[in-house]
């Protein structure tokens, strides 16, 4: 039948019951990747990055593809590619390149012609956003704030790789961030003018500022805009202080494209203020805004400013879901949204005028990329299908697949069927779930168990395609998969989302333990009293939660970047705003609401064999959690066993490092499951 089908010239989707081959992370590491995608102002033209995967070699290349035609390829450079904009006049574009030996701003004109460099300045360019007209870029530059030129810090960055001495000062917090130590460089935005393939000198707009601009760790250019008429900037930054560590007011600051004074145009607002974006008309200035102060998993509200007025609303108050990113369309009327909802990321357009919201698309995991000439570009991804591009008419219509870059590498690869499912969980309140099938499955027969576990702990393991925690894989390995949304995951609503606060092991634990058993009784197939739990940063957390409160539910557990002690997390963690708000205060403060869910006070019941694993580099949830809980474990004389990586964070990255964390993270489940 696949020869048949070959024969005819069909192609055959991905995971068809045609394929033979478990998904594995060979796989995984093998994909293509799609990213830095634009659309042409006139939006007939869509370009965008591919990086491929050959063995041990990758490379990152431009490709353009005209709607409703085949994908070009535009450059051929062994380097890598990225952050595509299109020229105002949509005849070239402007990219990011280390082709000259730094990261510099380039422009390839689409009509033919080399790539021709633009900047050539003494430090990497690390982002560029163009205003309207394209007469003027802001570029963002990490440098020394208490430097006057870029000569300076790039001088100042060669005398420190000199230096003999190793030794670290620091006055204040925070002195680390995520996985790296402060070095009293900052992200700073500079404005140049463009005179065809020549930029003038630029001029840094957040000169003396001692924050990040854009914000650290995974902020990009998206927190920055130009105003319609090209005269100022506007970004999103903390205010100066020494108390940066323990909040979260992010406001949003205008300052002139020549440099001078910031206004605070959000100061009223003591909460998370983000993503400034203008309509192209100069009428509205849209942005996305928290309320509650210090409280980063706050719904972000679409706020609007008519520009000529003056007048602020809040778009849709009633809408009780949490925006990820807007984009207005060619007018002023439309802006478009995503956010989670129900297992899915979703993309919505709103109307400016009365608030009122229609759906585009609601299946799988979407991210808006650009909105122009009446076309939406997106991607999307599902528990399935890695990433793709899409495009869509502005009212949601047409909506068209424009890439399969994966189609080649997976068209002999099986994936495991999926399903969303509910149940009653804590209060008798309805909780979403996916449950996986593994490969090869054959009815009448029963499977062991997977149960993961997001972290976050407002987070989702919903319908998405991850790069690291992917279900698919265990499903791969003959695991039924089951993923639960407990009370506290984001995308079910704003109560949903705090109910979770300050109850870290109370109703998510219910809703894990009901959502096992519900799931044992709609699934026959899955062999719940056969199962293993894993799961990272709070999902880690849940592990050592789990080993001491329902000690008897696994046969094993896998512990990622796990909070082992509450007390001691609290003194070592950098982002203070974060347990200070889910806790309702410092350690000291509130000592009691720490040590309620604390898992260091349950050591007594633990019994469940537990791999414990763990990033060195990781200083969200620093390598002594991962090593106190794996000290309690072979003290207690509890099989256990600790995978660290010293050159990993709170995520693994490295791709050969992936492959050692699944092959111990399988072999341990399998273990333990083989009946």
């Amino acid at each position: 039948m696949k020869q048949w089908i070959a024969a005819l010239g069909l192609a055959l989707p991905l995971g068809s019951a045609f394929a033979a081959e478990p998904f594995t992370v060979q796989h995984l590491n093998d994909l293509n990747k799609v990213h830095s995608a634009a659309l042409s102002p006139d939006g007939s033209t869509v370009v965008y990055a591919i990086k491929t995967v050959d063995g041990d070699h990758s490379q990152s290349d431009l490709y353009r593809q005209v709607v409703g035609g085949e994908a070009q390829r535009l450059t051929f450079d062994k380097g890598t590619e990225h952050s595509v904009a299109f020229a105002a006049d949509g005849k070239g574009i402007y990219f990011l390149a280390a082709r000259s030996g730094t990261t510099q701003l380039w422009y390839l004109p689409l009509a033919g012609g080399e790539a021709r460099q633009v900047s050539d300045l003494p430090l990497n360019v690390d982002g560029f956003k163009f205003d309207n007209a394209g007469q003027q870029v802001v570029l963002q530059l990490r440098v020394d704030p208490a430097c006057d030129t870029l000569a300076c810090s790039a001088e100042k960055a060669e005398a420190k790789a000199e230096q003999k001495t190793t030794g670290q000062h620091y006055t204040g917090l925070m002195y680390r961030h995520w996985d790296t130590w402060t070095d009293g460089l900052r992200n700073h935005l500079f404005v140049a003018k463009l005179d065809g393939d020549t930029l003038s000198e630029p001029v840094d707009v957040t000169a003396g500022l001692d924050t990040e601009v854009p914000p650290l760790p995974f902020s990009g250019l998206e927190e920055v805009s130009f105003t319609p008429d090209g005269k100022h900037v506007v970004y999103a930054a903390k205010a100066p202080g020494r108390d940066q560590s323990w909040h979260t007011n992010y406001d949003l600051w205008q300052v002139p494209v020549a440099g001078g004074d910031a206004v605070n145009l959000t100061a009223d607002n003591p909460a998370w203020d983000s993503h400034p974006t203008f309509s192209a008309d100069g009428q509205f200035m849209a942005w996305m805004a928290m309320s509650i102060p210090g409280y980063e998993a706050d719904r972000f509200r679409v706020m609007l400013k008519d520009l000529r007025s003056g007048e602020v609303k809040e778009l849709a108050p009633g809408w009780d879901r949490s925006a990820g990113s807007i984009a207005f369309g060619d007018d002023s009327n439309t802006l478009f949204v995503t956010t989670q909802d129900l297992g899915q990321v979703s993309i919505y357009a709103m109307d400016t005028r009365f608030g009122d919201r229609i759906t585009l698309v609601n299946e799988g995991s979407n991210s808006l990329q650009a909105a122009a000439g009446g076309k939406v570009l997106y991607t999307r991804n599902t528990l399935h299908e890695p990433t793709d591009l899409y495009l869509m008419d502005e009212g949601g219509r047409n909506q068209t697949r424009l890439t399969q870059i994966n189609q080649d590498k997976l068209k002999d690869v099986a994936f495991g069927d999926y399903e969303q499912f509910t149940f009653k969980g804590w209060n008798n309140e309805t909780v979403h779930g996916y449950w996986i099938k593994p490969v090869g499955y054959q009815e009448g027969e029963k499977y062991p168990v997977a149960f993961l576990v997001h972290g976050g702990p407002q987070g989702s393991f919903g319908n998405r395609w991850h790069g690291r925690w992917n279900a698919q894989l265990w499903a791969g390995a003959g695991f039924g998969v089951v993923m639960v949304d407990f009370h506290g995951s984001t995308g079910y609503g704003t109560e949903f989302t705090h109910s979770i606060s300050k109850d870290w092991g109370g109703k998510p634990l219910e809703d894990l333990q009901k959502g096992l058993a519900a799931v044992g009784k709609q699934q026959p197939w899955l062999d719940v009293n056969n199962a293993c739990a894993a799961g990272g940063s709070y999902g880690g957390y849940m592990m050592n939660w789990i080993a001491g409160n329902w000690s008897d539910g696994f046969k094993c557990l896998v512990n990622h970047a796990g909070l082992f002690d509450m007390r001691s997390f609290y003194m070592v963690t950098e982002e203070l705003w974060f347990p200070e708000y889910e806790f309702g205060g410092t350690y000291w403060e509130q000592t009691e609401r720490y040590e309620q869910f604390n898992p260091v006070n349950h050591i007594d019941n633990w019994q469940t064999p537990m791999l414990v694993i763990h990033g060195a580099l990781d200083y969200r949830v620093p390598l002594e959690q991962g090593l106190a809980a794996f000290t309690v474990l072979q003290r207690k004389g509890i099989e256990s066993e600790l995978l660290m990586f010293p050159d990993e964070n709170h995520w693994i990255l490295n791709p050969d490092n992936l492959v050692q964390w699944y092959e111990h993270t399988l072999g341990w489940m399998k273990k333990y499951t083989a009946e």
